[in-house]
């Protein structure tokens, strides 16, 4: 399936958000969204994607 992650186009494997994240090599605490639409943790499991959503994964960062 072809998507954009935080703005570059990938091709994947995963058809759910939170394979998504194992796929692409996310861990620890990360924000979601899709197709501009916040995701929580919680509802990753269930959240299935689609050919040519936009996702965006951010980390928190410390320091200031």
């Amino acid at each position: 399936m072809k998507i954009v992650l935080n703005g570059e186009q990938r091709e994947v494997r995963a058809e759910i958000l939170s394979d998504l994240l194992v796929e692409c090599g996310y861990s620890g605490r990360v924000a979601t969204a899709v197709n501009e639409d916040f995701v929580p943790s919680g509802l990753r499991l269930a959240h299935r994607l689609a050919d040519g959503d936009r996702i965006e994964v951010v980390a928190p960062m410390q320091g200031g």
